[in-house]
C-alpha cells in the first residue's frame, strides 16, 4: 500500500523520484528555496552601500564638451560703416574635478554605509537560519505523515482481524452480534482515518517540493532507539543570554539604531558649511571667418584653475530643522524597535528550551506509555480469549496503542525542531547542527 501511495504521489507531481536525506534535503533547499534566493540577492545589495558611501569621500570628475556655429550680422548706427556679417565655429572642452574637504554628511553617510552592511549581513544570516527551521519542519511533518499513515494501515489491519474473529465468533455462538457491529464501526472509522492520512502525507511532501523542487521517492527516517540530548549548556538563562546577544534579528535592529544615531549627525550637518577643492581644464577655439569682407583668423585658449570653494548655507526654509527633527524621533523608534527585538529573541530562546526539556520529558512518557500499551493489548487479547473481556475492550486497548506510538513520533520530531529553534534563537544555527540530527537518522 505504501509503494502504491509513493507512485500516486511521484505521478501527481510529475518530478523524478530520489531518495533523500536531511542534509540532502538542506542543500537542495538552499539550491532552490525561492525565499532564500530573494534573502541572498537582497545581502548582495546590501554589500553595494560600503562603495556608495565611499563615494562621498572620494573626487568627482567630470567633463563637458560643446561645439558652435555662429552666424553674427551686427549693424552699427554710424555714417558710411558697412555691416558685420561674421560666420565662424567655436568648441573646447572642460575638465571638472572636486574633492571634498569638509562635508560632514558625507563623512556621516560613510560611517552609516558600513553600519547597513553589518545589518544586511545580520539579515542574510538571519534567512539562512529560517531556511534550516523551515527545511527541518518539512522534513519532519513528511516523516510523521508517513508514520501516520502507517499506524492507520496497521491498525486497519488489526481490526480486520478482530472482526474477522469477531464474525467466527457469532457464527458459532460464542459472542454476540454488538462485537461484530463495534468491530465494524471501528473498521469504518479507521479507513477514514487512512484516507486522511493519505491526502495528509501527499499534502506534506507536495509542502517540501515547494522547498527542494523535488519529490522524494524516501526520506531517511529516524532511528528507532533514538536517544536525544538535553540542551548544552543545560540553563536557560546562559541561552537567553545568548539569545539578547547572539541574534542576528537583534544584530540588525542594533545596526539600525546606529544607523538613526547617524542619521541624526548628517541632518544636523545642513547647518555646516562644506569646502570643496575645484580644479578644471578647458579649451576653447574659434575657427577663422569673415567680417566686412575682411578676413579674421582663428583663435585657441588653454586655461588652467585650481581653487577652493566654500558653501555656506544660511536658509533652507525650516528644511533643515525639521529633517533633524524627523531623524530624533526615529531613532527612538529604532530604540524601541532594538528593545522590543531583544526581548522577542529572550521569549524565543525561553520557549525554545522549554519545547525542548518539555519534549524530551513527554518522549520518555510515551516510551513508557507504549510499552504499558503493548502490555494492556496483550491483556485484553488474552481475556477475550478466555471470556473475561469483550471486543471493545481489545478495540479500545488497539486504539490506544496505535495513538500512543503516532504521539511518541510526533514528540521527537518536536522535540528535535525544538533544539534547531533554540540554536537559531541564540544566532548560532547552521549546517552543522543539520549534519548532527542527520547523524541521527536511519539511513
Amino acid at each position: 500500500m505504501k509503494k502504491k501511495i509513493a507512485l500516486l504521489s511521484l505521478a501527481l507531481s510529475g518530478a523524478p523520484a530520489f531518495a533523500a536525506d536531511l542534509l540532502q534535503v538542506y542543500r537542495d533547499a538552499v539550491a532552490y528555496d525561492a525565499q532564500f534566493a530573494s534573502a541572498k540577492a537582497a545581502w548582495e545589495a546590501g554589500q553595494e552601500k560600503l562603495p556608495q558611501g565611499r563615494a562621498g569621500l572620494l573626487p568627482v570628475i567630470s567633463a563637458t564638451a560643446s561645439t558652435t556655429w555662429n552666424d553674427v550680422d551686427y549693424n552699427r548706427r554710424m555714417l558710411n560703416t558697412p555691416p558685420i556679417d561674421a560666420q565662424y565655429n567655436t568648441n573646447g572642452y572642460t575638465l571638472t574635478l572636486t574633492q571634498p574637504i569638509f562635508r560632514w554628511q558625507n563623512i556621516e553617510q560613510y560611517g552609516q554605509s558600513k553600519l547597513q552592511v553589518v545589518a544586511a549581513d545580520a539579515q542574510f544570516a538571519q534567512a539562512r537560519q529560517d531556511l534550516v527551521l523551515r527545511v527541518a519542519q518539512a522534513y519532519f511533518d513528511v516523516l510523521l505523515a508517513q508514520d501516520s499513515l502507517g499506524l492507520a494501515q496497521a491498525q486497519k489491519k488489526a481490526i480486520g482481524e478482530q472482526l474477522e474473529a469477531a464474525k467466527r465468533n457469532f457464527e458459532v455462538g460464542t459472542a454476540t452480534i454488538t462485537d461484530t457491529h463495534e468491530a465494524q464501526a471501528r473498521f469504518d472509522l479507521v479507513t477514514a482515518q487512512e484516507l486522511a492520512a493519505q491526502n495528509d502525507l501527499e499534502i506534506k511532501r507536495q509542502a517540501l517540493r515547494q522547498v527542494i523542487g523535488k519529490v522524494p521517492e524516501s526520506l531517511a527516517v529516524l532511528r528507532a532507539q533514538v536517544q536525544l540530548q538535553r540542551p548544552q549548556p543545560d540553563d536557560m538563562g546562559k541561552w537567553v543570554e545568548a539569545a539578547e546577544s547572539g541574534s542576528p534579528l537583534v544584530a540588525a535592529q542594533q545596526a539600525a539604531l546606529e544607523i538613526a544615531d547617524k542619521e541624526i549627525n548628517k541632518q544636523r550637518a545642513g547647518h555646516l558649511p562644506t569646502l570643496d577643492l575645484v580644479a578644471t581644464r578647458g579649451r576653447s577655439s574659434a575657427t577663422g571667418g569673415l567680417a566686412a569682407g575682411v578676413s579674421l583668423p582663428g583663435s585657441d585658449t588653454h586655461s588652467n584653475t585650481i581653487g577652493l570653494q566654500l558653501t555656506l548655507p544660511i536658509f533652507a526654509g525650516g528644511a533643515v530643522m525639521s529633517k533633524d527633527r524627523e531623524a530624533v524621533a526615529l531613532r527612538e523608534k529604532a530604540r524601541a524597535d532594538l528593545d522590543n527585538t531583544r526581548r522577542a529573541a529572550a521569549l524565543g530562546a525561553r520557549q525554545a528550551y522549554l519545547g525542548v526539556t518539555s519534549g524530551m520529558a513527554q518522549v520518555r512518557a510515551y516510551e513508557q506509555a507504549l510499552v504499558s500499551s503493548q502490555s494492556a493489548l496483550d491483556s485484553n487479547k488474552l481475556g477475550y480469549e478466555v471470556g473475561v473481556r469483550i471486543n471493545i475492550d481489545v478495540l479500545n486497548a488497539q486504539q490506544q496503542l496505535f495513538a500512543t506510538r503516532r504521539d511518541l513520533a510526533k514528540a521527537r520530531y518536536d522535540t528535535l525542531v525544538a533544539q534547531l529553534r533554540l540554536k537559531a534563537a541564540a544566532g548560532s544555527l547552521g549546517e552543522d547542527d543539520v549534519q548532527a540530527i542527520n547523524a541521527l537518522l536511519d539511513k
